[in-house]
């Protein structure tokens, strides 16, 4: 069986105690991540749409990081989006957080 040990980021696992879940785990050389949201350290939501996309990307970087990888490493990102108009005008957003990584939008 392989070994599988969680990552966890700095200054957030106490929230990912709270709620139940590990932000990510490594297996057999790769690195699988939950989904990880806009919120604060403190698990409170950003008010504006562009902040949550920061933060979220802010979250996953900081996921990455802990887990000695970057978003070079990344394979695939979906990004789940409740208000799903909103993905065109926020679409500058995703992809300055994204970075060099290449992008498919609807």
């Amino acid at each position: 069986m392989n070994t599988r040990d969680v990552v966890f980021p700095a200054g957030r696992q106490a929230l990912y105690e709270q709620n139940r879940y590990s932000p990510a785990v490594r297996s057999n050389g790769m690195l699988f991540v939950s989904g990880q949201v806009g919120s604060r350290e403190d698990g409170s939501p950003e008010p504006e749409l562009e902040a949550q996309v920061r933060l979220a990307f802010e979250n996953l970087n900081a996921v990455l990081k802990a887990a000695s990888c970057t978003f070079d490493d990344v394979v695939d990102v979906t990004v789940f989006m409740v208000d799903p108009q909103a993905i065109s005008s926020e679409s500058g957003a995703l992809c300055r957080n994204i970075g060099a990584a290449r992008r498919t939008l609807p």
